[in-house]
């Protein structure tokens, strides 16, 4: 048996499976059979590795965070998250952009998903900007880029993710990091907008009005005090993760159904099934990477992928590049998720060879895979984008790529200034 053929059976299978659009649970579950049946690894190991790579207590945070982001995007905030954007920077030439960015940020933190910013707060943006005299591609190029905050802003589930991949580093520390490069990108995104919007004369809004703003935060409150309960609970050590996700569904549900008044307890019925549709998805991904996972470990992949990249070059500039456009190039054939369980435990050893924080990578690592969610052919965001405002996917693309540029430069700064991602859990010592 031959480690090398083995290696070569599970990529080229996969890689296969990829280009034929198997549902990559399915590609990446018979690429690892064909792997174990060549070594001769007797089958009755698979449900096993499977259910071991779903047994963590950390990812019991997931199935609790997705049922929040599910509960709050369909309990009535994104209106008031949008009024608070709109009172804060509103009043800024293509105030209207700027509101869709800040809101994408304020949004994200509550449901950690870029497909769910798009469709929730892109449904009610996009033609709100397109009345306002904003063009149509230009209005949803900037609500697909925007989304990307929500996954770098906590509480997100695919940080729980990475966290497990990675072998259980801080989850707190991993939230913590997500701000500032959040912030970052929204701010790079906002001054595209505004190149974008003062060259074509859009709009500016209403006058700035600091008691707007207050009376704004106030009626916010209730839906961003679901972020506050998750990240200082989680940092402050008061619960863990897992604990803080289940508080915050409950929470979630308070605020949805009696407060803002945006649900129904039929709606919650409708909220929960979506919820056990994605989570299936999210846990048959895990389960089944977990055992792609154990071969590429057994087949000593990770230390032949940092050999071969390091013989490329020793220079680490070039190296931490190398690993971005890794990640790209991936982005662009597969889904987020994925991307993580697999990448993981391959890539990383090369970041911290050259010095990278696994802290810092994770960030890295999910913008990278934020950015691929915008490129074609898998990128389900921008497909969302394109149908909820109607236009040609490739009309899209175009209006973009300003946009990719702005985001590219926020990545570039994560990579290689360390304490954008670092400084503020460091301060709160949650790095270890």
């Amino acid at each position: 048996m031959n480690d090398t053929t083995a290696i070569l059976i599970l990529l080229i299978a996969f890689l296969v499976m990829i280009v034929l659009r198997f549902p990559i649970a399915y590609a990446v579950a018979i690429a690892s059979i064909l792997c174990m049946l060549y070594r001769g690894d007797h089958l009755a190991v698979l449900p096993m590795q499977m259910i071991k790579g779903i047994f963590s207590f950390s990812l019991m945070a997931v199935p609790f965070f997705i049922t929040m982001g599910v509960l709050m995007g369909t309990g009535g905030i994104s209106e008031k998250l949008i009024a608070l954007a709109e009172s804060a920077v509103g009043w800024m030439r293509g105030g209207m952009a700027m509101v869709n960015i800040v809101a994408s940020y304020f949004f994200g933190g509550i449901s950690g998903s870029a497909a769910a910013d798009t469709a929730s707060l892109g449904t009610i943006l996009i033609p709100m900007m397109v009345d306002q005299g904003y063009d149509a591609d230009f209005s949803t190029a900037v609500t697909i880029t925007s989304s990307c905050e929500g996954l770098l802003v906590p509480p997100s589930h695919n940080m729980v993710i990475y966290a497990t991949s990675a072998g259980g580093i801080s989850v707190g520390a991993l939230f913590l990091a997500g701000y500032i490069p959040g912030a970052i990108l929204a701010i790079s995104l906002m001054v595209g907008s505004y190149i974008i919007s003062v060259k074509r004369n859009y709009p500016k809004g209403e006058k700035f009005s600091i008691g707007r703003l207050i009376k704004q935060l106030a009626v916010s409150f209730w839906a961003l005090a679901a972020v506050l309960i998750v990240v200082v609970g989680v940092v402050a050590g008061i619960f863990t993760a897992t604990e803080s996700a289940a508080i915050a569904v409950i929470y979630s549900l308070i605020v949805s159904v009696f407060i803002y008044r945006g649900i129904t307890w039929k709606g919650v019925w409708d909220c929960l099934t979506d919820c056990v549709d994605t989570l299936s998805i999210v846990l048959i991904l895990i389960a089944t990477s977990s055992v792609f996972g154990n071969l590429l470990t057994l087949l000593h992949v990770p230390e032949l992928a940092a050999n071969a990249i390091t013989n490329l070059t020793s220079n680490k500039i070039l190296i931490a590049l190398l690993l971005n456009v890794i990640l790209l190039v991936l982005g662009c054939i597969m889904d987020m998720a994925p991307i993580i369980l697999i990448a993981t435990p391959i890539l990383l050893p090369v970041a911290v060879s050259i010095g990278l924080n696994p802290i810092q990578f994770g960030i890295m690592m999910i913008l990278n895979c934020g950015i691929g969610l915008l490129t074609p052919p898998v990128g389900a965001v921008l497909f969302i984008g394109s149908a909820v405002a109607h236009l040609p996917m490739e009309k899209v693309v175009k209006a973009t790529l300003p946009f990719y540029l702005c985001m590219i430069i926020s990545l570039l700064l994560i990579t290689f200034i360390p304490q954008i991602s670092l400084w503020l859990p460091t301060m709160l010592g949650q790095m270890v």
